[in-house]
C-alpha cells in the first residue's frame, strides 16, 4: 500500500489548520479580519499619540506597532486627523458608555455620585494613556478647534448634562452643599485626570510606581474621600 511521506503529510496538515470548513482562516493585518484589525490599530495609535501628540505620531509607527501594514491602516483610517478622531470616539465613546449607566439609575444622589465618581476613576485607571492622548493637542488647538467643539457636543456636553442634574437633585434634597456645576465638574477632572498625566513625572521624583495596584487603590479611595468631604452634608 502507497504511503504519503511524512514531508506532503505535514504539509497537508498546515493546509488544513489554515482552514475552516474549506475557508482559509484570515490572519491579523487583513482586511478578513476588520474588528481585530481596527481594534490593534486603536491600541497602538492611543501608544503613539499618547507619546508624541497628534503632530509627533507617525503612521508607519502605528502601523508596525498593530502588525499591519500602512496600506491597510489607511484602508480603515483616510488619513492621521481620521485615525486621530476615531482614537478620539475610542476613548470618550468608551467613558460615556462607562458612566451613563450611573446616572440613569434609581439610586439616590448620593450614591449616584459615589458610583459616578468611581467608574469614572475606574475608566481612566484601566486606561492611564488616555488623559495624555487630547491634553496636548486641546491646549495647542483652542476652542475654535472643530474637533474639540464635536467631541464636547457628543460626549462632554451629555455627561455634564447628567452630572448638572445629580447635583442639583443632591442639592434639592439637603444632601450636598450647594456647588455650581461649573465649578465642580472640572474639580473633579483634575483630581482624576492630572494624576494619571503626571504618573511618570512622579515616579521619577517620588521613587514609587503611582501606577501599581496598591497605589491605584489608595488613590481611589482618597478621590471618593475628598469628593465626599466637599460635596456631601
Amino acid at each position: 500500500m502507497k504511503t504519503s511521506s511524512p514531508a506532503r503529510g505535514g504539509s497537508r496538515s498546515r493546509r488544513r489548520a489554515g482552514r475552516v470548513i474549506g475557508r482559509r482562516i484570515p490572519r491579523l493585518g487583513t482586511r478578513g479580519q476588520p474588528e481585530e484589525s481596527r481594534a490593534s490599530i486603536l491600541r497602538a495609535a492611543v501608544a503613539e499619540f499618547a507619546e508624541h501628540g497628534i503632530a509627533g505620531a507617525r503612521t508607519d509607527a502605528i502601523a508596525r506597532a498593530a502588525h499591519v501594514n500602512k496600506a491597510l491602516l489607511y484602508y480603515y483610517f483616510k488619513d492621521k486627523d481620521a485615525l486621530y478622531e476615531a482614537v478620539l470616539d475610542h476613548v470618550f465613546g468608551g467613558l460615556r458608555a462607562r458612566v451613563m449607566p450611573v446616572f440613569e439609575s434609581n439610586m439616590a444622589p448620593r450614591q449616584k455620585m459615589l458610583e459616578y465618581v468611581g467608574a469614572y476613576f475606574d475608566y481612566i485607571a484601566a486606561n492611564p494613556r488616555f488623559p495624555r492622548v487630547v491634553q496636548a493637542e486641546w491646549m495647542r488647538a483652542g476652542e475654535g478647534s472643530a474637533r474639540m467643539q464635536r467631541v464636547a457636543k457628543e460626549y462632554f456636553r451629555p455627561i455634564f448634562g447628567k452630572l448638572s442634574e445629580v447635583l442639583r437633585e443632591g442639592i434639592d434634597a439637603r444632601e450636598f452643599r450647594a456647588v455650581n456645576p461649573m465649578d465642580f465638574a472640572p474639580s473633579l477632572v483634575g483630581i482624576i485626570i492630572l494624576y494619571f498625566s503626571a504618573a511618570p513625572l512622579m515616579k521619577t521624583l517620588m521613587k514609587v510606581d503611582p501606577l501599581s495596584e496598591e497605589r491605584i487603590r489608595e488613590r481611589r479611595a482618597f478621590v471618593l474621600e475628598f469628593v465626599s468631604a466637599a460635596l456631601f452634608r
